[in-house]
């Protein structure tokens, strides 16, 4: 099947529930990742999609639009769908440990961009205001959160960045991203048999989408 623009919906869905969030006091506190969500589980998944703030949302909304986008049209809809859940539900189920409460799709998004790093590494996208290969942006953004991190366990944090959240988003992000790329080379080994690499593109984008 096609491009689905689930990114896109995603974000749609995003800016409905702050619209909630604004409008219904205790909106927020009904949905996000606490010390209720093992009792609560909804809130693994809801949190995903709740956001702190305007800016918070903003900075969301243009990552999972553009890097969802991408990975979207190279692994098909329904594998960026399983990324975008299963990391961010993922990434709340460590962040929960560490973390009072959080909210956000920013577990999600680092899912995304680790399954980016490996499917697609020499990809050349804008970060810190230069072009630079998908895997040497993801190393920097990396680093950062790494430093975010150790900050926040030296009870020193310079934000209420889930550095945390990213990291872990990251890492399943990249697993799901090397599953993809060795499902990917099992499922057809072009240049083995000899056939046209531009027949079976259009072959996959067809059935496997």
């Amino acid at each position: 099947m096609g491009f689905k623009f689930y990114a896109a919906w995603l974000a749609g869905i995003c800016v409905l529930v702050f619209i909630l969030q604004t409008v219904f006091s205790g909106f927020t506190e009904l949905f996000l990742l606490n010390e209720l969500s093992f009792s609560q589980p909804w809130r693994f998944v809801t949190a995903i999609f709740l956001h702190g703030g305007l800016t918070h949302l903003i900075y969301n909304l243009f990552a999972l639009v553009l890097f969802g986008s991408m990975l979207e049209r190279l692994v098909g809809s329904k594998r960026f769908l399983a990324v975008f859940f299963i990391t961010g539900i993922g990434a709340n189920l460590f962040s929960v440990f560490f973390y009072p409460s959080s909210l956000g799709a920013s577990g999600a998004i680092f899912g995304i961009i680790g399954s980016l790093i490996v499917v697609r590494p020499t990809l050349v996208v804008f970060a810190f205001g230069l072009p630079m290969p998908m895997f040497i942006a993801g190393i920097l953004w990396t680093a950062g959160d790494i430093i975010g991190a150790v900050g926040y366990f030296i009870g020193n944090p310079v934000n209420n960045t889930g550095n945390l959240a990213h990291l872990s988003g990251m890492a399943i992000g990249l697993l799901f991203g090397a599953l993809y790329r060795d499902w990917r080379q099992r499922r057809i080994p072009s240049e083995r048999i000899g056939l046209d690499e531009g027949f079976m593109r259009q072959w996959e984008d067809t059935h496997l989408k």
